[in-house]
């Protein structure tokens, strides 16, 4: 099925714009996102010359499309989410919410042990949004630490991570969108310029050490000191009211996944036939994926049915329910996939926005930058990184073909890259915000307040690293500069807010 192309101007953004608008005016996502799809039709309809009836069948057309597309996505989130049921039914995730709170006493050391394990989920983000979700949330609850922490936590480890890991999906793509003779080569050197990404990792540590929140996430971290969560229901309990699961209830289902979907992955792009581990893992990455939550599915129906921790009717049905569970966040997603497909394939957005690079007549020094805020805006605005940098990085590279260009190749790739995980980590319709807030167990839109504030604070940091690295070409003195301010900036918005509250009270 394809769609023509129309190159529709300033009226592209309007689509994206409108969706986002209403999701954060509303709370409401669903419709936001249909109203925005719809739009889109009209105005590519229109501008065809078709009809209102054509612009309604546009829309089914394109979550046709993207549900053919994203099939494997589908069904991996279908059963990696009944591995998720089963787990909890099974009792594994209170005792390891039991396990880890003798291990993990402090807010500080659940705050570090789930970025550690956000980090070594590099494969690829959506896998981690919900395995680090799955195992982290228990103790979240029971120190009394917010969802809105745990998705931001889990948000800032995943595609910043993968964007930087030299062996991943991420690596793969942006390899082969590099017009190089060693694609890889360029992407490993584009790391260090990655400064959205490492200021992002630090951030996330820095608060987690010190506990100094701001803005609406404070909030959501006093409110849950104060009420709690509510605890988990779903552990089976045997007679004496004890649940039955253990640990391994839940870590040797989740490790056999781990490695089953790394594995998977090198099968299905032919790791085993000769094809290199960097390339194999980026071929099909969704497919190995599905291998994997099949494999974790299959070791949770061994390790439970012969020692009764639920009947095989029961474990059926949590299947079933699992499977039920994701359908809201599900829907979100083909939503959110058929918007991105209106504006990238049918009404120009990425093309309109990114004419704005190649129009400038700015200094070279100054590229960097610009195509930071562009890529910001323009994976904002459709909620999809992958779809910034795929756009863009043919953009910078002819940009910087020229010989005296040559040298803010690296950079600005690097500043691509950065802007592109920005607006993917904070836009309300971005596959990993969604994912994470699911994962968490979160509501999406408190997972986006409260996470806006710090990904834009590093992002504006990181404008001010750019303007340094596109007049000295090299990152260390703006990732070193970006480093302090950010840290400093923390502080400083913690005090405001610390000075703030005692004042609100005495005015109640």
């Amino acid at each position: 099925m394809g769609f023509e192309m129309i190159n529709t101007g300033w009226i592209s953004i309007l689509p994206p714009l409108i969706a986002i608008a209403l999701a954060l005016l509303t709370k409401e996502v669903y419709s936001s996102l249909f109203i925005g799809i719809l739009s889109g039709m009209l105005i590519y309809s229109f501008s065809a010359g078709e009809s209102i009836f054509a612009a309604i069948a546009h829309i089914f057309d394109m979550m046709f499309e993207k549900i053919s597309d994203n099939a494997y996505m589908i069904i991996f989130l279908a059963l990696l989410w009944a591995v998720v049921v089963l787990v909890s039914k099974s009792g594994g995730s209170e005792a390891y919410g039991r396990w880890a709170g003798r291990k993990l006493k402090s807010r500080r050391s659940a705050g570090l042990a789930t970025s550690l394990l956000g980090v070594l989920i590099f494969i690829d983000d959506g896998f981690n949004c919900l395995t680090v979700g799955t195992v982290m949330r228990p103790v979240f609850d029971r120190l009394r630490i917010s969802r809105e922490k745990l998705a931001y936590i889990i948000d800032a480890t995943a595609a910043p991570v993968c964007i930087i890991a030299p062996v991943s999906s991420w690596a793969v793509a942006v390899a082969s969108e590099v017009s190089e003779t060693n694609g890889f080569h360029a992407f490993l050197s584009t790391i260090p310029y990655n400064l959205y990404a490492l200021l992002t990792i630090l951030m996330v540590i820095f608060i987690s050490i010190s506990g100094k929140d701001f803005g609406p996430m404070k909030k959501a971290e006093r409110r849950a000191l104060l009420k709690g969560q509510q605890a988990d229901a779903n552990a089976q309990a045997g007679d004496d009211g004890k649940p039955k699961g253990k640990v391994i209830d839940l870590v040797l289902p989740i490790a056999v996944l781990i490695v089953c979907a790394i594995l998977g992955m090198a099968y299905v792009g032919g790791f085993f036939k000769g094809v290199p581990f960097s390339e194999a893992i980026g071929e099909n990455p969704t497919a190995g994926l599905t291998l994997g939550a099949f494999a974790g599915l299959v070791t949770a129906f061994v390790m439970y049915i012969p020692r009764k921790l639920m009947k095989p009717r029961d474990f059926m049905e949590n299947i079933v329910n699992g499977i039920g569970s994701i359908v809201p966040p599900m829907l979100i997603l083909i939503l959110s996939w058929s918007l991105g497909g209106v504006c990238r394939e049918m009404i120009g957005t990425g093309n309109f926005i990114s004419g704005f690079v190649s129009g400038s007549n700015l200094p070279l020094g100054f590229l960097p930058f610009l195509i930071f805020v562009v890529a910001a805006l323009m994976s904002f605005s459709m909620g999809t990184s992958w779809g910034t940098f795929g756009l863009l990085i043919p953009i910078v590279t002819m940009i910087c073909a020229p010989e005296g260009a040559a040298a803010y190749l690296i950079p600005t790739l690097g500043a691509t890259l950065a802007g592109s995980v920005y607006g993917d980590h904070c836009s309300p319709i971005s596959d990993t915000t969604i994912l994470s807030s699911t994962g968490a167990e979160c509501n999406h839109i408190r997972h986006v307040e409260t996470q806006m504030p710090y990904a834009t604070l590093v992002a504006v940091v990181c404008a001010v690293g750019y303007l340094i690295a596109g007049f000295t070409l090299t990152p260390w003195v703006g990732l070193l500069a970006g480093a302090g301010l950010l840290i400093a900036a923390i502080l400083f918005m913690n005090r405001m807010n610390t000075e703030k509250e005692p004042e609100k009270e005495q005015k109640a």
